[in-house]
């Protein structure tokens, strides 16, 4: 800070570096107010006036536009660079990087994965090919499933008298079960099942001790793993497999006390 001693019988008069005088570029009006001025953030000066002095305000950044509009190079102004879109920014806004971060996130969580196809057999076909009636069945005639040749009868008897008579040589195969709708040969039993057994005719090779062979249609008993069993000749057979029938043999179901004798006409 300089002091200037004033000669002998003028006022004094204290001036700093930080109240100058306005640059002789600006014109001050008679209002205080800087005409052609910019859009540069306007603080006050503080000065202290001549007599009848009009107060003068500083324009920050004046000196960073050329008065035309534009800035100048290496400015800091508000007018920004020649050519570029005031209205619309370049990249996006802090708060639609977030949104659009999360909406990328919520949507790998909620997006179905890719499910590769299953050619696989669900048995939906089988079943529907092995339908009678409604309803789906137990059992699949085998491939040697022949109609027999010879006149098979199934006599049954309660106790002593013979009740029913079932011819059993007009197709391959008979079904005994509870289930009348499919049954070919009702058992109304309690303790028997649905689908209980299956009186299937197959053909099968027989070679005698010279080596020949010939085809032969025979009767075989299959219980289709029902809850109580099958017996034949008063023996439970095994569950699942054939068992070869003669004629003569009697069959029981389950609990019930009915017989069926199979017989051949000769």
């Amino acid at each position: 800070m300089t002091t200037a001693t004033p000669p002998a019988g003028a006022p004094a008069t204290t001036m700093t570096e930080e109240t100058a005088t306005v640059n002789e570029a600006e014109t001050v009006t008679g209002r205080g107010t800087v005409e052609d001025a910019g859009e540069g953030t306007i603080e006050e000066a503080t000065t202290t006036p001549a007599a009848g002095a009009a107060p003068a305000r500083l324009i920050a950044g004046q000196a960073d536009h050329d008065g035309k509009g534009r800035e100048k190079e290496g400015g800091d102004g508000g007018w920004g660079k020649k050519g570029a879109s005031p209205g619309r920014p370049s990249q996006a806004l802090p708060s639609q990087q977030s949104l659009l971060a999360r909406d990328g996130e919520e949507g790998d969580k909620t997006r179905p994965k890719s499910v590769e196809p299953n050619f696989a057999q669900s048995g939906a076909l089988a079943a529907e090919t092995n339908t009678l009636r409604g309803v789906v069945l137990k059992y699949n005639e085998p491939p040697e499933a022949r109609k027999p040749v010879r006149n098979w009868r199934l006599y049954v008897f309660k106790g002593k008298e013979q009740v029913e008579l079932f011819h059993v040589h007009r197709q391959s195969a008979y079904l005994f079960g509870r289930d009348r709708i499919v049954a070919d040969i009702p058992v109304d039993h309690p303790s028997t099942s649905k689908q209980h057994a299956v009186l299937q005719f197959r053909q099968v090779v027989e070679r005698n001790e010279f080596g020949d062979t010939k085809s032969l249609t025979k009767p075989f008993l299959i219980d289709l793993d029902s809850a109580n069993g099958t017996m034949v000749n008063d023996e439970t057979v095994p569950p699942s497999r054939f068992y070869e029938l003669k004629s003569g043999d009697v069959l029981k179901f389950a609990f019930s006390t009915r017989e069926y004798v199979l017989l051949v006409e000769t």
